[in-house]
């Protein structure tokens, strides 16, 4: 391509912003990497740790149908909302049947 063809200056002027946006915004990056980067470390450690305290993961048996059971159950329910609100959508119960006159402004006292 030509370096006067419009669509390569559009690119070029594009990828410009993108680059010039990331520079501006270079500390907020690099913060939130180094906290997701110590989150991660934190959670790892703790990972370890807690297999090397007590009974280990071994300790943790009873309470795994509790945990699946919960996760299902939250799983289902976030399921039959969205269902619910999609459902909803596509068969007009969100629609309006007639406008607000009550926010339209009254002449006179």
């Amino acid at each position: 391509m030509a370096p006067s063809d419009p669509a390569r200056a559009a690119e070029q002027s594009w990828s410009a912003r993108l680059w010039e946006g990331m520079r501006k915004h270079a500390l907020l990056f690099a913060v939130a990497f180094l906290i997701l980067a110590g989150f991660s470390l934190f959670t790892g450690w703790a990972a370890f740790a807690v297999g090397r305290m007590g009974g280990g993961w071994k300790s943790l048996a009873p309470i795994w149908p509790f945990v699946l059971g919960g996760v299902v159950a939250t799983g289902g329910l976030a399921g039959v909302l969205m269902w619910l609100a999609f459902y909803s959508a596509n068969h007009g119960y969100d629609d309006r049947v007639e406008t607000d006159s009550s926010f339209e402004p009254r002449e006179g006292p």
